[in-house]
């Protein structure tokens, strides 16, 4: 057992342009959230588990309410949620999500980056098999014995365990989230979650370096710097 996941975070310094990026991110999702299913946050618990997450993340709170009101004053967007899958250098792929108003802007978008790079858009299925749909939530306190028995008890299949820098992290069907939260908070309810989310994790994970690793970098960074781009996965270890 033990898969090892980083918790996500900015993978370099939150400049300005970086920060501005986030917010851009987390609005159109919220947007696109509330206005799926419904703008109360506390009947949605999608939304609900969004503007958890985005305050995690330091997003100011005047940006995630305008983003709510927008649905509750009849502002119509359409955002569509894309996935390209990748072939990168040395083995290396990539699976980028993307949210967006306009698909077509969002591919010749990645396209663009993917040629700088000398690197490849896969047809569908191509990457993505590779790939695990988990929940994971992770947190502190509270003991293996106890958080299993409790997961067992509310019977609730767990796909992997693992303890990493003193964080229990619980591995679970993206359907579960919600369940397992519920269950480690009946157990102590002022557990503060450090992970929740649902993601894909790489089945298995390469080493690059070189000039493998410094093209990789720059493709990381690219996507990074295109607006659509929500999340990027991959299976390199760096």
């Amino acid at each position: 057992m033990g898969r090892a996941y980083e918790v996500r975070k900015a993978s370099i310094q939150k400049t300005g342009a970086i920060k501005a990026k986030l917010y851009s991110t987390y609005a159109k999702e919220i947007y696109q959230t509330a206005k799926q299913g419904g703008s109360e946050i506390e009947s949605n618990m999608a939304l609900k588990r969004l503007v958890e997450r985005a305050k995690k993340e330091q997003v100011p709170s005047d940006i995630i309410k305008r983003a709510i009101d927008k649905v509750n004053s009849g502002v119509d967007e359409n955002y569509t949620s894309v996935c390209y899958e990748v072939f990168g250098p040395g083995g290396s792929n990539l699976l980028v999500d993307c949210l967006t108003d306009n698909v077509n802007r969002s591919v010749s978008s990645v396209r663009a980056v993917l040629n700088k790079c000398g690197c490849k858009l896969g047809v569908s299925g191509s990457v993505s098999y590779m790939y695990d749909h988990l929940c994971i939530v992770g947190f502190k306190g509270l003991n293996e014995d106890d958080i299993l028995e409790a997961l067992i008890d509310n019977d609730i299949d767990v796909v992997d365990f693992e303890v990493s820098d003193g964080v229990n992290i619980i591995y679970g069907k993206p359907e579960d989230l919600y369940r397992i939260k519920d269950c480690i908070l009946k157990i102590d309810s002022s557990i503060d979650f450090e992970v929740d989310e649902i993601a894909m994790l790489p089945k298995d994970k390469i080493k690059l370096s070189g000039e493998d690793l410094d093209i990789f970098n720059r493709l990381l960074g690219l996507l990074d710097d295109v607006e659509d781009v929500s999340k990027v996965y991959h299976n390199v270890d760096l």
